[in-house]
């Protein structure tokens, strides 16, 4: 597949669970391994509904992430916005979190969600995870939930996300990954690319990849099987606090950002279009 052919795939998948979640009807997911389920009850009712049945993930990223009170977080793939507005609420009204999403329809599926849970402190852009259209070292944390396995280019996705972090801040994410045993051609058969599996890093690659871009203090935790040689897992990485600092980078209290970008505005997209 090309990758213009892995994010029309993508955008496809995704839209079409948009609508279904904004006609109020859940998500089709293989049992407990993948969406709402993953989420504790408590969170599930400070929600709207369709952000809950529109949560395709494999973990819970919000669990893992510490987020403290102030911060700046940003949510790769950021669907219905689940995470945003769990986040939103651990940040409070001195933070920010910002969803990040290419595919329209979940956008404006997540802006009446968080229109309807009356958050103050979101915001959401369109583009790509592989180019955010965000300044350097502009976020505290970044989270996604099984997303980093549908991207086309993930050295890249890898790269955003140390350069867009600050030096001392850190990534909490989980996605699926795979035993280093399986080969690429074992993946493949175990699932398909949009449903989270053929596209999928082993441990090992994850790994590698995340220490190519100058992260550090790493982890991989497996925490549920999703198929044979294949789990859900809870990814930690931090940004040195030495980090070489990139030319572009610019204080956080120089690169303000509105408190919400909307569809209909031209600068919504970031110049990085929609998939």
């Amino acid at each position: 597949m090309t990758t213009a052919d892995i994010h029309e795939a993508v955008r496809a998948r995704y839209a079409a669970a948009a609508t279904k979640a904004a006609a109020g009807n859940g998500c089709t997911t293989a049992a407990d391994a993948f969406g709402p389920a993953l989420y504790s009850a408590l969170e599930r009712s400070e929600l709207p509904d369709a952000a809950v049945f529109a949560s395709l993930g494999c973990g819970n990223p919000i669990a893992v992430a510490e987020l403290h009170e102030g911060e700046r977080v940003l949510d790769l793939g950021s669907g219905g916005g689940i995470d945003v507005l769990l986040s939103a609420r651990r940040v409070g009204p001195t933070g920010r979190a910002i969803g990040l999403d290419m595919t329209e329809e979940m956008l404006a599926l997540a802006i009446r969600n968080v229109a309807e849970a009356g958050a103050t402190n979101v915001e959401f852009l369109r583009g790509h995870i592989e180019d955010i259209p965000l300044p350097a070292a502009s976020v505290d944390v970044v989270i996604s939930n099984c997303v980093i396995n549908l991207a086309a280019d993930k050295p890249a996705v890898f790269r955003e996300i140390a350069r867009v972090l600050r030096p001392g801040g850190r990534m909490g994410i989980t996605d699926v990954v795979a035993d280093d045993r399986l080969t690429i051609e074992e993946r493949v058969e175990r699932g398909s690319f949009v449903g989270c599996i053929a596209g999928a890093l082993s441990v090992s690659e994850f790994q590698a990849g995340l220490e190519a871009v100058g992260l550090t203090d790493i982890s991989i935790t497996p925490t549920h099987t999703v198929a044979d040689g294949m789990s859900s897992a809870i990814i930690k990485a931090t940004k040195p606090i030495d980090a070489a600092p990139l030319s572009e980078e610019v204080p956080l209290a120089e690169a303000p950002l509105p408190l919400l970008r909307t569809l209909d505005s031209a600068s919504c997209c970031g110049n990085g279009g929609c998939c």
